[in-house]
């Protein structure tokens, strides 16, 4: 691995996290920060949106070295199924203890390498403490049912088993959150992981390793419990195909998911898709223009617009429209735009040039379409901006049928959409797109609230009150309908995706009746 210095203190990040040589090296196994085997495999340069400059790279995994992982996962996996939940519990409390100590740090990385806000940084690595938390407690509550059989003197109950090696694919824009929230519940399970993050990301992968890495070795656990790779799509091949991989979790655009659903299909594989979402904030006319002005523009500009729960449109009554309206511009005039690690600035880079490009191309399609740029956007030039990441923020009046509006941008464009009528037809606004994943209605009338919650309402897997679309807690499953791809993560029963369910029936007589009454003597 090499690295350049930076006006930003990176060496002492890295060296913080374990990844102590900025020298040219490679070494191979299931914990290295980059694997080398004889092949000749490609190098991942890690270049932050910051500030344009190169900040490590990384030797992709080859197919040899897959393959020594693989094997480091399945030998692993025969003796940490064998480990008491609660005790599988407690090695997931010291990684989340681990976490702790390294939280500010962690959290720089994910700001420089990832482009978000020092604060969304610091937040990412404090929802991987919390899925922690919730996996111990998960540890002893892995619970199955007992039934009534309809034989007499037989007992009937169900139980999860481990599954076995589980794959996870993540995306740049939550480099080390989304890992934890598969592995941290995986582990309690008594899976064992193999991850492939982003390559646009792959120093926080690595940094995630080094401290997993650091709590198997003080319990002289095989390090196979978790495993790394590094590389684009073909690498993450490897684990699709892969029959000793029984489940994948994907998170990344819905093309990407579908690919990986058909090649996980095609072997009877299971997968767990979390894909691109569509996000909107219905408006009423009882709504707290104050609450929704908040919950909007943090929606619409947190993480520059790069969360797959980011708010991309608002869909408001025409009695209040033009007043919406106008708070959104003047609270729009009222954004720092830069450097991310700054904390006067809300916010930072796009994650490289080619985002740059999607967002510009949304811009002229949006006009294209009949659109009104009511907060023009452009590419941000200039000191601080080197980069050539850096956006502003715009805000667009649109109509919901244009086909740029039924699309998914991952860049900060809102687009401001009318209806007139009751919540029912702002409610088929919001449904009327290809993604099912957050959505949020602010009014302070209770029957909108409700009929928004009720079966006719959203179809998103997440609806909420008077709250906005981005974020969300541990304790609720994650993940949507539709072009979403049906999978949860983090809370809630989620953890059933990482077992398989087996149900057992216990004879304790001396005769062995059939069910429903079947005769069949000798």
């Amino acid at each position: 691995m090499t690295a350049v210095s930076t006006d930003f203190s990176i060496r002492t990040v890295l060296n913080t996290l374990g990844i102590e040589s900025l020298n040219e090296g490679t070494s191979t196994g299931t914990n290295s920060f980059s694997t080398n085997g004889s092949d000749n495999v490609p190098i991942i340069e890690s270049y932050s949106p910051v500030d344009g400059l190169l900040i490590a790279s990384v030797v992709a995994t080859s197919k040899k070295d897959y393959e020594t992982v693989i094997d480091a996962a399945t030998a692993a996996f025969k003796s940490w199924r064998m480990v008491p939940a609660p005790q599988r519990g407690e090695i997931v409390r010291q990684f989340g203890d681990k976490l702790r100590d390294h939280k500010e740090t962690l959290g720089k990385l994910v700001s420089y390498e990832m482009g978000k806000s020092y604060q969304e940084g610091l937040g990412e690595v404090q929802e991987m403490i919390d899925i922690c938390d919730f996996a111990v407690g998960l540890s002893r509550q892995l619970h199955g049912l007992t039934m009534h059989s309809e034989r007499p003197g037989h007992r009937m109950y169900e139980q999860y088993h481990p599954l076995g090696v589980v794959g996870i694919i993540s995306a740049f824009n939550f480099p080390v959150a989304v890992w934890s929230w598969n592995t941290a519940l995986a582990w309690v399970c008594g899976d064992v992981c193999i991850w492939k993050p982003s390559e646009k990301t792959p120093l926080c992968g690595i940094a995630c390793q080094n401290i997993i890495a650091e709590v198997l070795k003080e319990n002289g656990l095989p390090e196979g419990v978790s495993c790394l790779i590094n590389g684009d799509y073909k690498v993450g091949e490897f684990m699709t195909k892969d029959t000793r991989i029984p489940l994948i979790s994907a998170t990344g655009s819905t093309r990407m998911g579908k690919i990986v659903a058909q090649e996980v299909a095609a072997r009877l594989g299971k997968s767990l898709l979390e894909l691109g979402g569509n996000n909107a904030i219905i408006v009423t006319p009882d709504a707290d223009i104050k609450m929704t002005v908040i919950g909007a523009v943090f929606g619409s500009v947190g993480t520059a617009g790069q969360r797959c729960t980011s708010t991309r449109r608002l869909i408001i009554h025409e009695s209040i429209y033009n007043k919406v309206k106008q708070a959104i511009v003047d609270a729009y005039k009222q954004l720092n735009i830069g450097n991310p690690l700054d904390e006067t600035n809300h916010v930072g880079p796009l994650i490289d040039t080619e985002a740059v490009g999607m967002y510009n191309n949304a811009l002229e399609r949006v006009v294209k379409e009949g659109g009104n740029l009511i907060v023009e956007g452009k590419v941000l030039t200039g000191k601080g901006y080197e980069s050539g990441c850096y956006v502003k923020p715009a805000i667009a009046e649109a109509e919901a049928h244009f086909n740029i509006v039924q699309d998914e941008t991952f860049a900060p464009i809102l687009y401001l959409l009318k209806y007139a009528g009751d919540v029912e037809n702002a409610i088929d606004i919001q449904n009327n797109v290809a993604q099912g994943l957050s959505s949020a209605i602010m009014t302070n009338n209770l029957r909108e609230a409700e009929r928004f919650l009720s079966h006719a309402g959203s179809d998103c897997g997440i609806a909420n009150v008077n709250i906005g679309t981005s974020g969300a807690e541990i304790g609720g499953a994650f993940g949507g309908e539709k072009d979403t791809g049906g999978g949860r993560e983090s809370g809630s029963d989620a953890w059933k995706i990482y077992m398989r369910r087996q149900t057992n029936t216990i004879n304790y007589t001396a005769e062995l009746p059939l069910a429903q009454g079947i005769k069949f003597d000798l």
